[in-house]
Formats: C-alpha cells, sequence, structure tokens
C-alpha cells in the first residue's frame, strides 16, 4: 500500500531554538508548515552538553522576547535542563506544530514544478520551501593531529559529562573557549591535575560596573556587528555562567594549578608539542578585556551614567611558571595524562540536503539566512546576520526577517492576473 505524502508550504527541519523561533513567526505570518525533530524540542541542551552546563548569557539576556523564564532569577544563568523545558513550554504557548522522532533523510528539488520531495523516516513530504534550522553544532571535530596511542581517553567536548567519566589520572584539555575552559575548571575543581592549551581568544568580563558583559555588548553596538574582523575567524571567546558568573582569567587558574600551554601543535609517541604562542595569546586575550573595561568606562562618563567604579577589574594575577617559562613539550606518559578532550568545536553535516546551496567548501550560500537556492532557507547559524546571531534572543530576530521573506515570497506567487475590464456598449441614438 503506497503511503500518503504529506503537503505543506514550509517544512522547518529541527526543533532546537532555532526552529522554535522559525515556527513562532511563521505562524505569525500565517504560513502552513511542519517542524519535524528527529529527537525532542531542544534534545542539544539535554544530551549535547555536560551535566553541569548553564546559559553563558543571564536569563533576562538569554530568552525570547514572549516568555521569561519563570524557576530562574533575571540576572541568573539557566541550567541546560531548565533551558531545554523553556523551549518546550515555548512552543506549547503557540501550539507549534512540531513533530518529534522524525528524522528527514534527503531534500530533493522537483523538476518541472514547485518545491521539494522531503524523504524522512516517517514517509515523504512535498513543500514548498524548506529551513534548515539545525544549527552549527551538527558535527564534533577532532583535528587530524590527534594521536593514535590506543592507551590515552579521548574525547570530543560534545561527549564529555562529569569528571567521574574519565579514567583516574591527569587531563590535557585542547581548546580554550567557553566550553573547553569551563570543562578544564571542572576538572581541576575535582582534584585532577590539568593542562589547557590555549588559543587565540576574546575574554569578556562576565560583568563590569554592575552590568553583564551581555548588557555591554548591546549598548556598545557591539552585537549589530554584521560581519567579523578580517583574520579574526578562529578567535574564540571564553566566557562562562558557571558558579553563578564569573570573568574567566587564564592567570588565575594558572596560580590555582592549571597548567597552560600554547596551542596544541603534533603528536609524536606520547609527546605532545605546543607552539611557542602561550603568552602571546594571553596578552591579546587581556587586549580584548581591557578594551571592553575601557568602552565601559567612556561610555559611562558619556551618558552620566551612575555606576559604581570596580578598579579591582583591572587587578592582574602575576605570572605562573607555566606562563613564565612555557612548556614547549609534554611527555603525557610521564606526566600522567591519561586523557585528552577536544574541546575544538563542530561542522555543519548538510548531506541530507541535495541542493544548490553550498559553496565549494560545503558551507552555505545565503544572505541573512536566505540562500542562493530559491526556497530554501538557513536558521542558527553563527554571524547569520550579525554577531549575536549566536545567542537565543539573536537566532529569534534571525528567524523573524527569513518569515517575513517567505510571506513575501507567497504574496508574489499568490498574484493573479486581473480580468480585462469590459468595455461599455455604444449607446443607440
Amino acid at each position: 500500500m503506497t503511503q500518503a505524502i504529506t503537503k505543506t508550504d514550509t517544512l522547518v527541519v529541527g526543533a532546537g531554538q532555532a526552529g522554535v523561533a522559525m515556527s513562532e513567526h511563521l505562524s505569525k505570518q500565517g504560513v502552513p508548515h511542519l517542524v519535524l525533530e528527529r529527537s525532542r524540542i531542544a534534545e542539544r541542551w539535554r544530551t549535547g552538553r555536560w551535566d553541569s552546563l548553564v546559559a553563558n548569557g543571564p536569563a533576562w539576556h538569554d530568552r525570547f522576547p514572549g516568555l521569561a523564564f519563570d524557576t530562574v532569577a533575571p540576572d541568573g544563568f539557566a541550567p541546560k535542563e531548565q533551558v531545554a523545558d523553556y523551549f518546550v513550554a515555548y512552543a506549547r504557548k503557540f501550539n507549534a506544530p512540531i513533530r518529534t522522532g522524525v528524522e528527514v533523510l534527503s531534500v530533493v528539488r522537483n523538476i518541472g514544478r514547485q518545491g521539494f520531495t522531503v524523504h524522512t523516516s516517517e514517509g515523504v513530504i512535498e513543500a514548498n520551501r524548506v529551513v534548515a534550522a539545525t544549527g552549527p553544532f551538527q558535527k564534533p571535530v577532532i583535528p587530524a593531529i590527534a594521536p593514535t596511542d590506543t592507551a590515552l581517553h579521548q574525547i570530543h567536548s560534545a561527549d564529555y559529562r562529569n569528571p567521574a567519566q574519565l579514567p583516574a589520572g591527569a587531563v590535557l584539555v585542547v581548546g580554550a573557549g567557553s566550553s573547553g575552559v569551563q570543562i578544564a575548571d571542572e576538572l581541576q575543581r575535582s582534584g585532577r591535575q590539568v593542562y589547557l592549551s590555549v588559543g587565540a581568544h576574546d575574554r569578556p568580563p562576565r560583568a563590569y560596573r554592575n552590568r553583564d558583559f551581555c548588557w555591554w555588548l548591546g549598548v556598545l553596538g557591539e552585537w549589530d556587528q554584521a560581519a567579523m574582523k578580517p583574520g579574526r575567524e578562529h578567535v574564540t571567546i571564553a566566557v562562562s555562567g558557571a558558579h553563578g558568573g564569573k570573568t574567566i582569567d587564564f592567570r588565575e587558574l594558572a596560580q590555582q594549578g592549571m597548567v597552560l600551554v600554547g596551542l596544541t601543535q603534533a603528536f609524536n609517541g606520547s609527546v605532545a608539542s605546543f607552539q611557542p604562542n602561550l603568552v602571546e595569546n594571553l596578552a591579546r586575550g587581556d587586549e580584548n578585556y581591557l578594551a571592553l573595561l575601557d568602552a565601559a568606562d567612556a561610555y559611562i562618563e558619556r551618558n552620566g551614567l551612575d555606576l559604581p567604579p570596580e578598579p579591582e577589574a583591572r587587578r592582574v594575577f602575576p605570572d605562573a611558571q607555566c606562563i613564565q617559562q612555557p612548556i614547549l613539550e609534554l611527555d603525557l606518559a610521564t606526566a600522567g595524562v591519561t586523557t585528552i578532550i577536544w574541546a575544538t568545536g563542530f561542522a555543519v553535516d548538510y548531506s541530507w540536503l541535495n541542493v544548490a546551496a553550498f559553496d565549494t567548501a560545503g558551507k552555505p550560500q545565503h544572505q541573512r539566512g536566505v540562500s542562493s537556492e530559491a526556497g530554501i532557507y538557513f536558521l542558527g547559524l553563527p554571524w547569520q546576520s550579525r554577531r549575536g546571531s549566536s545567542f537565543i534572543w539573536g537566532v529569534w530576530h534571525d528567524a523573524k526577517y527569513v518569515a517575513d521573506h517567505i510571506a513575501i515570497q507567497r504574496q508574489y506567487l499568490e498574484y493573479r492576473e486581473p480580468a480585462p475590464l469590459a468595455h461599455p456598449s455604444p449607446v443607440s441614438a
């Protein structure tokens, strides 16, 4: 028996924060649509992150405009389970047409007729438009330099849950963005000896003069930057909401016993080698930190704000031994390192999307989510329209732009040529 084909105007793939936001805006525009999610709503928040993770931004900032967190103080940082519950509640708020447990297998453009044929684990769907709302964290990346020593326990940060899952011994964490530094800090607090490989990074203050850094980036216009500055493509951001929120200071971590090393370069047997750029990377992170403090001070003075001075924010911790004499080679076996955690980011995976919407490197070709392939849209990408696109509130605004574009296209396609005017009959004399 042939299975019936489901038809819809717009199909949204993914029911994380991007898919939920997209559904809300399509609903407001009156666009018939379906949202497919292979797991549960916001599943990555539940099972794709470590146990103790909290949101990196405060609850007043990291949310959609239409709903506040009811169990987290505005200046608090929501635990990951509560973030996932938030999106479930938000979707319920407007009865989002989400089907969970359905995986999209392929999307192909129809020939000779409008739209796309979508094969899923639950049958075939035909849609006039498809929105890929699967986000940027699809495929964990472990660099090719990873050692082949089977005695070492190696995992990506996506698979890390807590210190107890790791074998006894020291840990090398490669990557010092938000994920890497938070995991390294948790491991050190648990009593582990931790080596942290630090690359180029931005290091904003968690808060300054009674305002969170999210507020400062907002009033200073930083969230609205339309494009990343040249040469900053591989710069990560080190910020955390853990333990109530605290500025990440690598020098402080080193004073507490964490061993900092430069960018991981290669492995030769059990010996890891690191680039001699630790001091340079720390200095550039400090420059970024101090530049934001300077900009905040100038903004306060310019606008006459009554915010208390915070001179201790400029205190510099003394350099630990690992910074004074950076380690360029480390014998992991001698150092007792039994685990490497690769906090080295993710790649996108659009192997299911068989359309002409990608460049030669496989990256989406789009402008603010509107792709080069008519009828295909992307949502949830970093820098999709601005620096703030990777935050929860940012994806909500990006979704509105995409939904507006879809609504406009529907209006064009609904155009019907008006009937010709009837000429009046001549009046007889």
